[in-house]
């Protein structure tokens, strides 16, 4: 077990505190599952938010049964099928499903490849100088993300709004003082205490600027979604294999269908090429949990264990959900940050995710927290993960050149956004930067990418979720 850590992977929480626990990571996830549906299908005709969560609740439960309880992620709805997915939905919920399936059979492949040859060759084709970059690289390249919510322009410019930017940092702020200042049980959930902080002021701004004094510009939380809960259609989740049953869309309308071999061809060159360059990003997620927990997943339960779980679960998600799902940085950033690595409350968050999709009212809620707070918990977040990469490569030599031409050429291509598009297929930048710094380490070979270093302090140290820290004189 990792000294940093209050709970271990099969720790078992008492009932209450395992709630607000998965209350917390579900607040660490929401934002991002539920984006999805909304990017990759405007019409909202074949993907919803609740559904979403379902399938992000199913797939998690099916990732843990694969990986038999022993890895604490959460699995949610992938940005990285968004193009796909988009392109799928032309072809109504056949289309999503034989996406999902597409994606799946990718993942199961190379689970068979490496429970035969094994796992070795990951370490070496991606060692600390590699996969350290490219963890905090995925941390880094969602700051863009985090301040778009925060400064309220996620979906246009003009929306820029100097009070959002206020309740976020005040969300931020209030999540660091629960942290770092709270007692021992307020440590525990910073996302709770932050997400409701920065909710209450952000509906003080509002019940006071915009309904009582009428301005515009304070108008942060919309509560217009309470207006639709009296409506029962809004509490049955839009689920995708039940469309594809009825064949018929929430409307009543004849849902589209695949209606030729070029069309499932369509599908399958959009969503395959997509899960080999997820499946990076899976063992780089893998790599961070892992130096958190202090157990290498990648052997104990197996890559091959771990790429099933998300490759079935995220299959089993998309049935439910549409959305093929991946593992959450997010929630990996939740367990650091929280100190909370059991797998029990990941369980409990799938639970949680599921029944809530079903209350419309919660939905409803999820729906009126406004941009900014989102933002504000996200820097933390994003922040945890950028630094659990780089605290995965402090000991590789960066006063050998060969190592630093190997970051250099993750960091830059990564958060500089290159990408490559062929046709409707694109690799992202964090797969280019991924591929580059394998293509760079291949040719440089570094003789010892990595040094032991020996770091001595004068008084009396402590481990924390923050790595070493020197106690404070009394």
């Amino acid at each position: 077990m990792n000294k940093n850590l209050i709970y271990d992977v099969d720790s078992k929480l008492p009932f209450g505190k395992n709630l607000l626990f998965a209350f917390q990571q579900f607040l660490a996830i929401i934002a991002a599952t539920i984006l999805v549906p909304i990017l990759a299908d405007a019409s909202g005709l074949y993907l919803s938010q609740s559904a979403a969560l379902i399938g992000a609740g199913v797939g998690t439960l099916v990732y843990l049964a694969f990986t038999k309880f022993k890895s604490p992620v959460f699995l949610g709805s992938s940005f990285a099928f968004i193009a796909p997915l988009a392109s799928a939905v032309a072809f109504g919920y056949l289309g999503i499903i034989l996406g999902a399936i597409f994606a799946a059979f990718v993942y199961v492949v190379i689970a068979l490849v490496i429970k035969f040859v094994g796992s070795e060759w990951i370490n070496k084709l991606m060692p600390p100088v590699i996969i350290g970059p490219t963890v905090a690289l995925i941390g880094l390249s969602l700051s863009g993300s985090a301040m778009n919510n925060l400064m309220n322009v996620a979906v246009s410019a003009d929306n820029y709004n100097l009070l959002a930017i206020l309740v976020g940092i005040v969300t931020f702020l209030i999540t660091i003082v629960a942290s770092v200042k709270g007692n021992k049980q307020i440590k525990m959930f910073p996302f709770v205490i932050g997400v409701l902080g920065g909710y209450i002021l952000a509906v003080i701004i509002t019940l006071i600027g915009y309904n009582a004094c009428g301005s515009a510009y304070c108008n942060l939380v919309d509560f217009s979604a309470f207006k639709t809960v009296g409506e029962f259609k809004n509490w049955l989740p839009n689920l995708t294999f039940v469309g594809a049953i009825t064949g018929k869309t929430p409307n009543g309308a004849e849902a589209l269908t695949v209606g030729s071999f070029a069309d499932v061809v369509t599908i399958f060159v959009a969503f395959a090429p997509v899960a080999l360059v997820v499946f990076a990003e899976h063992v780089a997620d893998h790599k961070n949990i892992s130096s958190i927990i202090g157990k290498d997943l990648l052997k104990e339960p197996g890559l091959d264990k771990t790429l099933l779980g998300d490759g079935v679960g995220s299959f089993a998600g998309a049935l439910f959900g549409g959305c093929p799902n991946t593992t959450y940085g997010e929630s990996i950033g939740c367990v650091a940050i929280t100190g909370n690595a059991s797998v029990w409350t990941i369980f409990t968050t799938a639970i949680l995710s599921i029944i809530i999709a079903f209350f419309y009212p919660a939905v409803a809620f999820v729906e009126t927290i406004p941009s900014c707070v989102v933002g504000g918990i996200c820097i933390a977040l994003y922040g945890f993960i950028a630094v659990s990469g780089l605290r995965m490569f402090k000991n590789v030599d960066l006063d050998n050149s060969k190592n630093l031409f190997i970051v250099s050429a993750i960091l830059v291509p990564g958060l500089g956004g290159m990408f490559l598009q062929f046709g409707k297929v694109q690799i992202t930048s964090i797969a280019c930067a991924l591929i580059l710094g394998i293509v760079v380490n291949a040719i440089l070979k570094p003789g010892k990418a990595e040094i032991k270093k020996e770091v001595s302090y004068e008084k009396e140290t402590e481990e924390t979720m923050f790595g070493t820290q020197v106690k404070a004189d009394k």
